[in-house]
C-alpha cells in the first residue's frame, strides 16, 4: 500500500498540542495495529468484492484520507469534554442541555469551549441543503416507523463484529444487560427523533441529542485515554471518526450498493433526499464532508476504504459477549400477548439483519459467535418482513391520497411518538463509574 510511509495529516498531530487533556500522551507517529497498512488487493478478505477493493486500492488519496481519520477524534467536542476534571461530569452535561434549549449566549459562564462547540453545529455548511434534509426527514420517517423497531438490534450487534472498534464497548461496562438495553434504545432514539418535524432545526430535539451523543464520545476517548489502560499502539484513537461513519451512512451505502449492482450511478430526487438526511445527521455529529460523499460510488468507496484500513479481528471476550448479551436481553415487555408477539418477530428479524447483511449470510460464523438462525427465526424473520412491508405501503400509498393524507401524516407523526416513549428517555450520557479499566479488558 502506498500511504504505509507516509507521515499523519498536520491535523491529526496537532490534537496532541491543541487538546493535551486528552491526547497530550499520544504517540502520533504510532501506527497502531489496527490500522492495516499492508493490505494488499489480494488478500483473500476481498475475494468476495474484488471490483470494490481494487477500485480503491487505485485511489491511494482515499486510503490516506480514512489512515487520518482513524487517528482523529472531535475536536470541539473533546475539548468540551478536557474540563470534566474543572467542572465535573454531570455539570457539562447540564451545560450543554441548557445551551442547546437556551442557546448558549444564555448559559452562565459558558466556557469558551462550549460556545465554539455549539456554534461548530450552528454553522451549517455550504455544502448542506436544508430543503433536501427536510424532505428526507420527511420520507425516512416510514421506515423509522416500520422497520426500526425490528431491525435496530441486527444493526446495532454489527459495531462489535471487530475487536478494534468494539473495544470502547466493553471498557464502558456495556455488557450487564440494562447498560446493552438502553444501548439500542438510545441509538434507536436518535435515529428516530431526527425524522420527526422540526427535530433538526436550532432548538429540535435532533439537535440536542446529536450534540449529546458527541459529548458522550468525547467523555470515553478522555477517560480510556486517562485511565493508563488503553493500547494506542494496538487500537489507535478511541471511537475514531471513521468509526462514526458506519453508523451514520450505512443505510446510504447498502442503497448506493445496490443501485451501482443495477448500473445506475445517480440517484432519484427521493433517494437524494435521504442521502442529505444522513450526511446532515453526520454532520451534526461531527463527522466532516471528506467522509460524507453524495454520490452512490463515493458513498461505496468511503465505506470500503475504512474495511480495506481496519484490521481483520475477532476477540471472543470482547465481540462475543457483546453480542451474546445484546442478544440476550428482553428489549420489549413480554407480559402481553401483544408484547411476546412483537418480541418474537424482534428477535428473529434482528438476527436475519446481522447475518444476511454483517455476516455475509454466513450462519456456521454466525453460530460461532453465539448467534443461532435456525428455522423459527427464519418464520418471524418472514413474518416480520410481511408487517413491515404491510405498513409501509399503508403509509406510502395514504400520504398521496387526497382526502386522507393529513390524517396518516399525523398517524405516522403519533407513531414515531409512541416509539420513542417506548423507548425510553435517552439520556446519552456515560458513567465513568460504571468503567471496566482493568488492564485484562485492555
Amino acid at each position: 500500500m502506498t500511504v504505509q510511509t507516509q507521515a499523519y495529516a498536520d491535523t491529526v498531530v496537532r490534537q496532541r498540542d491543541e487538546i493535551a487533556a486528552l491526547y497530550g500522551d499520544v504517540d502520533f507517529t504510532i501506527v497502531p495495529e489496527r490500522l492495516d497498512d499492508a493490505a494488499t488487493r489480494d488478500d483473500e478478505r476481498f475475494r468476495r468484492h474484488k471490483d470494490a477493493t481494487d477500485r480503491v486500492f487505485d485511489r491511494p488519496d482515499l486510503i490516506e484520507r480514512v489512515r487520518n481519520y482513524t487517528m482523529t477524534g472531535d475536536r470541539v467536542a473533546d475539548a468540551y469534554a478536557a474540563l470534566i476534571p474543572v467542572h465535573g461530569f454531570r455539570t457539562l452535561v447540564d451545560m450543554l442541555d441548557a445551551a442547546c434549549e437556551r442557546g448558549v449566549e444564555n448559559v452562565e459562564d459558558a466556557p469558551p469551549e462550549l460556545v465554539a462547540f455549539i456554534r461548530s453545529m450552528e454553522d451549517t455548511p455550504g455544502w448542506v441543503d436544508m430543503d433536501l434534509v427536510a424532505r428526507g426527514a420527511e420520507a425516512e420517517r416510514i421506515p423509522m416507523a416500520t422497520a426500526t423497531p425490528f431491525a435496530i438490534r441486527g444493526a446495532f450487534l454489527a459495531t462489535f463484529l471487530n475487536k478494534y472498534a468494539a473495544l470502547p464497548m466493553t471498557m464502558t461496562g456495556t455488557l450487564s444487560d440494562e447498560a446493552a438495553r438502553k444501548r439500542v434504545f438510545e441509538t434507536a432514539s436518535f435515529f428516530t427523533a431526527t425524522t420527526l418535524p422540526g427535530a433538526l432545526d436550532r432548538h429540535g430535539k435532533g439537535f440536542q441529542a446529536a450534540a449529546k451523543v458527541r459529548l458522550m464520545h468525547s467523555m470515553v476517548r478522555y477517560h480510556l485515554l486517562s485511565s493508563g489502560t488503553w493500547d494506542v499502539a494496538t487500537y489507535g484513537i478511541p471511537i475514531p471518526q471513521v468509526d462514526q461513519m458506519p453508523a451514520g451512512t450505512i443505510g446510504t451505502f447498502f442503497l448506493s450498493a445496490r443501485l451501482l449492482a443495477k448500473g445506475q450511478t445517480e440517484f432519484t430526487p427521493e433517494q437524494k433526499a435521504t442521502v442529505e438526511l444522513a450526511r446532515y445527521r453526520c454532520f451534526l455529529l461531527g463527522l466532516p464532508e471528506d467522509l460524507l460523499g453524495d454520490t452512490p460510488q463515493e458513498i461505496v468507496d468511503l465505506l470500503t476504504a475504512r474495511h480495506i484500513t481496519l484490521r481483520e479481528g475477532y476477540d471472543d471476550e470482547i465481540c462475543g459477549s457483546l453480542v451474546r448479551g445484546t442478544m440476550g436481553v428482553d428489549l420489549f415487555d413480554r407480559s402481553s400477548v401483544q408484547g411476546r408477539i412483537h418480541s418474537w418477530l424482534e428477535d428473529g428479524f434482528s438476527r436475519f439483519v446481522l447475518v444476511s447483511n454483517f455476516l455475509r449470510g454466513e450462519k456456521e460464523r454466525a453460530a460461532e459467535i453465539g448467534i443461532t438462525f435456525e428455522r423459527k427465526h427464519k418464520v418471524a424473520a418472514a413474518f416480520a418482513a410481511v408487517a413491515v412491508f404491510g405498513r409501509t405501503m399503508v403509509y406510502r400509498v395514504g400520504l398521496r391520497l387526497p382526502g386522507i393524507g393529513g390524517f396518516v401524516d399525523r398517524r405516522l407523526n403519533a407513531r414515531l411518538a409512541h416509539l420513542l416513549d417506548s423507548y425510553g428517555h435517552a439520556d446519552f450520557v456515560t458513567d465513568p463509574g460504571r468503567y471496566r479499566l482493568a488492564a485484562d479488558a485492555a
